[in-house]
């Protein structure tokens, strides 16, 4: 049924201007369309939708997940454009930096200026790791 056709990521923010300047100008993600309250950008072959929302931030757990293949330089990458990277101090993985490593996944995790919880994957499970940041 829907398992052949693309998904896209949707997520609520307060305001439009700061959610483009942070996933345009600190992500790199490619716009698609914009408008008032919604933009939307590529990133590889998925749609992120970003819109106006009383409910931005409200989400506990891992919004959405990128698979990267060197996730210490997109760290580093990330990092000098001043993002944020979270750390679970109550999780059984070990923190390397920023990088929370467990059974040879690795995973970093950082929220958009809207509290949305966004996540950078690498390993060799199919899995995505998920955590719920305190």
């Amino acid at each position: 049924m829907l398992g052949r056709y693309d998904v896209g990521v949707s997520l609520p923010v307060k305001d439009i201007a700061t959610a483009r300047s942070f996933y345009i100008g600190k992500l790199g993600l490619l716009v698609d369309k914009e408008s008032e309250y919604e933009s939307t950008y590529s990133s590889g072959h998925v749609k992120i939708q970003v819109y106006v929302s009383s409910q931005a931030g409200s989400n506990k757990g891992t919004a959405a997940t990128w698979e990267v293949e060197n996730i210490e330089s997109e760290v580093a990458a990330l990092r000098s454009m001043g993002v944020e990277f979270e750390h679970d101090t109550n999780s059984s993985m070990k923190l390397e930096g920023d990088v929370h490593v467990m059974d040879g996944e690795k995973a970093a995790w950082f929220k958009d200026p809207d509290g949305n919880i966004l996540c950078l994957h690498s390993g060799s499970r199919a899995e995505r790791l998920d955590v719920q940041l305190n």
